[in-house]
């Protein structure tokens, strides 16, 4: 009883919450949430992303009072996925992202010389008032099509691309490579160059560094030793191949829910990225995943994969991520999903860390959370991974609904 009236206090007024009036450090367990019927419209996810939001507020509270009256439930930004956005709300969103993609990048062209524009201050330079959105993944697994992100509409992030302008080619996308693939993801409907929504005349500039389209032009910069290799001028069409085949097997309510149940920051980690032994056993993890719903080019690209408005983020960098905005909308729900699985268990994961200092590189030394972090040319001055590991406790006052 008292759990079925937790959850529907959850499901039905998630913005509202108050952190309950207690001394003590009692939090919602994630396992007597697990009670969503597989036959209802609720997902289990999104029951324990409401968990984590209480749960979050109870020891922010709790644990450091001080900044609890600086950044409380009524003060913070709620993030919100793109289909609770109103119409006017996705409209203004779209209206600042293509007036900032006019604007000159902050990088000097000898540190990137095919940089065109800038998406760093999507608020103070175009004047957005709202808030970053997030792409809620299993809500939409079996039709990404559909969603109201990429259903090509006028207030859509673009749709899909031509599926008579695809590389003739080639048949599949490999994962981890095209030429060496543990995973082969079959051609969607798409492929082509985008030609619906507000985004269907977008040019991508940077790039291609690692693709799986094979008919996209080399960039320009190919020298690996200066770091300079895809940051030549390679202007052309965006292109997608929105593909549920990968949606519906790997970011649906299973998986994530299954994310969420990691039991330490390792486990997390490796199984958000696909797996220890990455993309063995036919598995893709969320994170691949997520690029590989939209694919295409530059949405298969990892490194410039923002060149995609899908990607889209209010505070990217202006080299490699100064193509996209629906990158963004992708990570905007790793970021979410993380969160959530932090405040399930907020005293013990809130600053677990994991990791070196560079991406994919295990014989780099070990991330700790004294290390600092910046953002190059596009924001002044430093901040340190343990002040970025709380959405409420460092710099930052956000949450997600």
């Amino acid at each position: 009883m008292r759990t079925a009236a937790v959850v529907g206090v959850i499901l039905l007024a998630p913005a509202t919450f108050a952190a309950p009036q207690t001394t003590s450090e009692e939090y919602l367990n994630y396992s007597v949430l697990d009670t969503a019927p597989a036959s209802s419209n609720v997902l289990q996810s999104d029951v324990l992303a409401a968990a984590a939001a209480i749960n979050q507020q109870i020891y922010q509270s709790i644990t450091n009072p001080t900044q609890w009256k600086k950044c409380n439930r009524n003060n913070a930004i709620y993030r919100r996925e793109w289909a609770a956005f109103s119409t006017s709300e996705k409209k203004d969103y779209i209206k600042a992202v293509q007036c900032i993609s006019k604007l000159p990048p902050k990088t000097p062209k000898e540190k990137c010389p095919g940089c065109q524009n800038r998406y760093d201050t999507l608020r103070k330079e175009c004047g957005y008032k709202g808030y970053q959105p997030y792409y809620n993944w299993p809500r939409w697994a079996s039709n990404p099509a559909a969603s109201p992100a990429l259903d090509g509409s006028a207030t859509s992030m673009g749709g899909n691309g031509l599926g008579g302008d695809r590389c003739t080619n080639q048949t599949f996308y490999g994962i981890p490579t095209q030429a060496q693939p543990l995973i082969e993801i079959p051609h969607g409907a798409g492929g082509g160059c985008v030609n619906s929504g507000p985004f269907s005349d977008w040019k991508v500039n940077l790039g291609p560094v690692f693709t799986d389209v094979t008919c996209v032009a080399p960039n320009p910069e190919q020298d690996y030793t200066n770091g300079l290799a895809g940051l030549g001028q390679n202007t052309r069409c965006l292109r997608r191949d929105i593909s549920s085949w990968t949606s519906s097997q790997w970011t649906n309510d299973q998986q994530v829910t299954q994310l969420l149940k990691s039991k330490d920051i390792k486990t997390f980690w490796y199984d958000m990225q696909g797996g220890e032994n990455a993309f063995s056993n036919n598995f893709m993890g969320v994170h691949t995943a997520g690029h590989f719903t939209v694919g295409g080019d530059p949405g298969s690209d990892f490194v410039s994969s923002p060149g995609d408005p899908w990607y889209f983020y209010t505070a990217s960098t202006p080299v490699t991520y100064a193509n996209s905005h629906r990158f963004f909308f992708h990570h905007g729900q790793i970021d979410r999903t993380w969160w959530t699985w932090q405040n399930l268990d907020p005293k013990n994961r809130v600053n677990a860390i994991y990791g070196t200092v560079f991406l994919a590189d295990p014989t780099a030394a070990n991330a700790t959370l004294d290390d600092s972090m910046n953002l190059g040319y596009a924001y002044p001055g430093t901040i340190t991974i343990r002040d970025a590991m709380s959405t409420l406790a460092g710099p930052f006052c956000y949450s997600y609904i």
